[in-house]
């Protein structure tokens, strides 16, 4: 988790608040997060 925070700019504190059960973080985090993890999100049209 220190790495990924390191790598997002984001505190690890701020890490796990937003992550949590009970977090709500924006698009922006979650796209933040996936792309230190190296992954990469793709969207499509149901059906397809």
């Amino acid at each position: 988790m220190a790495q990924v925070a390191h790598d997002t700019g984001i505190s690890r504190e701020g890490l796990y608040k937003a992550l949590s059960e009970d977090g709500n973080p924006s698009f922006g985090t979650i796209l933040r997060v996936v792309k230190a993890l190296g992954l990469q999100l793709h969207a499509s049209k149901a059906g397809t």
